[in-house]
């Protein structure tokens, strides 16, 4: 592929930035609120976090009182993540060759993030009660930065 190829006719490319385009929102709808200390409630003052308070108390409890490193994962992401994958996207859309160490550097903070949220998840006071279920929301957003990882690793069409 050349920097010329439009994204629609990448289709890996395409889809990470569709999917990031959703890790965006989440992070800025989501994660960040919740990291500055807006409760995950049914009375949330923020509407968002009203309807994460369903899923939270069905499959992830920690988030009615979250813990220290749960706050942590939600301020880097809000904070990090997710204004660091609106340049991901940029580079991925127009093939920039700066998007190979912008790449590695968010896809081994990403999957080193998830991998302490899974941990406080499953030994943590609250296990998923669906284990099936709950990986299926939550792994695409280990896999994914895995991808990218791989994707900028390897790529010919990031060399300048």
């Amino acid at each position: 592929m050349t920097p010329n190829t439009p994204i629609y006719r990448r289709p890996l490319d395409f889809g990470l930035v569709l999917f990031f385009s959703i890790s965006v929102l989440y992070g800025f709808l989501f994660s960040l609120p919740e990291g500055l200390g807006v409760p995950v409630s049914a009375d949330s003052p923020w509407p968002p976090l009203q309807m994460l308070h369903e899923w939270a108390v069905a499959e992830e409890p920690a988030h009615l009182d979250p813990p220290p490193n749960l706050i942590a994962a939600t301020l880097f992401d809000g904070f990090f993540q997710a204004p660091a994958l609106l340049f991901v996207m940029i580079g991925l859309i127009r093939l920039r060759p700066w998007l190979r160490p912008l790449g590695l550097i968010y896809a081994g903070a990403a999957v080193t993030n998830m991998f302490f949220y899974f941990v406080q998840t499953f030994l943590g006071p609250h296990p998923p009660p669906n284990t099936a279920y709950y990986l299926v929301f939550n792994m695409p957003w280990m896999i994914a930065p895995a991808i990218l990882g791989a994707r900028v690793l390897f790529a010919k069409d990031l060399d300048a």
